[in-house]
């Protein structure tokens, strides 16, 4: 169906930030900075879990696949981003441009699906530990992993099939820096409608749910920290649990004010830039917030520093 489309458009021009040709090689320097982050933040998340065996506890495991999806939603981005603000080669075929579309889809939806995950895992053991075992087995845990990816992929079949099917026989200069649904929608000259209503349905039932879940879990977190005797244990508990929470939001939000509007209410210049922070902050934050604080990855920078002193 995809290969049909090509028949009649046979690819994009990707604007980028060709509007502002002064700060090409400021923004390159910028975007490889943090792209440079996110790899290292996370890579070594990755590391740490894969080469510590009795790290490889549920949360852990989460966190070990959360790390691979923000080392690689970000990746089908910034690297051809990069490559436009070096190069100013933005040419990027229709195949191309649906297969980016699909994946970058696929990965932020499975990160959502990860992070309620999580959250239900910290809800389970803080509210209920006496049968975390039970309800975080191997078996569970395993289950819960195959689900996140298996909705994660399933997610953008639809939009997929429905965006490749438009006409685009007006211009076909994405006015984004990558190929997203919103700048695709509005280049089309053919109806959208039936693209949209798919993006309300599946927003709703997957990313608002997906986000009340996570928030419900949240909240039954903070209730249980607020118990908590010390007042020193409960600062540090609430510290980590706000950050972790104040960055879920945030990213939810971004994705329901981005994705779930009617096209006549587009603002790309605006979004451009709005998706940025999307597309980047919870890959940087995440490697400081569930690092920076925990007992088991300190030992571990502990290690190494003693090691490169020996």
């Amino acid at each position: 169906m995809i290969l049909q489309r090509q028949e009649n458009i046979s690819g994009f021009i990707i604007q980028g930030f060709s509007d502002t040709p002064k700060l090409q090689i400021s923004l390159f320097v910028l975007f490889l900075g943090i792209y440079l982050i996110i790899l290292l933040g996370n890579l070594i998340i990755f590391l740490v879990i894969s080469c510590n065996p009795h790290l490889h506890t549920p949360m852990y495991i989460f966190l070990l696949n959360l790390s691979l999806i923000d080392i690689s939603f970000p990746s089908t981005v910034l690297p051809n981003l990069l490559h436009i603000l070096l190069t100013q080669q933005n040419n990027i075929s229709f195949l191309g441009c649906m297969t980016q579309m699909y994946v970058f889809m696929s990965l932020v939806a499975s990160e959502y699906f990860f992070l309620t995950t999580m959250a239900y895992d910290r809800y389970v053991a803080i509210c209920d530990p006496l049968h975390y075992i039970a309800r975080m087995s191997r078996k569970h845990c395993a289950g819960l992993i195959t689900a996140a990816f298996t909705v994660g992929f399933g997610n953008p079949v639809g939009h997929l099939v429905l965006i490749s099917k438009l006409s685009y026989c007006a211009s076909h200069l994405i006015n984004h820096f990558f190929c997203d649904i919103s700048p695709l929608l509005k280049l089309s000259c053919s109806s959208t409608f039936s693209a949209e209503l798919l993006n309300y349905i599946e927003g709703t039932l997957l990313t608002v749910n997906s986000f009340l879940l996570t928030l419900t879990s949240y909240i039954f977190i903070i209730s249980a920290i607020l118990k908590i005797q010390s007042s020193e244990g409960r600062q540090k508990a609430f510290s980590t649990c706000a950050s972790s929470l104040a960055c879920v939001i945030i990213l939810y939000m971004t994705a329901i004010c981005l994705y779930m509007r009617p096209t006549t209410s587009y603002s790309l210049k605006r979004d451009k830039y709005f998706s940025l922070l999307y597309i980047v902050m919870v890959p940087v934050l995440n490697p400081f917030i569930y690092t920076l604080k925990n007992k088991e990855f300190q030992s571990f920078f502990k290690k190494l520093r003693t090691k490169r002193y020996l």
